[in-house]
């Protein structure tokens, strides 16, 4: 794998931090949600977030 240069690392953090904040955003909506479909579907929407982040965590290494 190529070396990352400073804007490719700068953005690479930015995305990860992004979904970061989406899989805690949609974590505590989904223990807010009532409604079992919405539940499900805010807790896929979290694990999402949460796979992406990982992802783009493995280009960092």
């Amino acid at each position: 794998m190529s070396t990352l240069n400073q804007v490719e690392l700068q953005n690479l953090r930015h995305f990860i931090c992004n979904e970061e904040n989406l899989y805690a955003k949609f974590t505590h909506y989904a223990d807010s949600a009532v409604d079992p479909q919405i539940k499900q579907i805010l807790n896929k929407a979290a694990q999402d977030a949460l796979n992406s982040k990982e992802k783009l965590i493995s280009f960092l290494g």
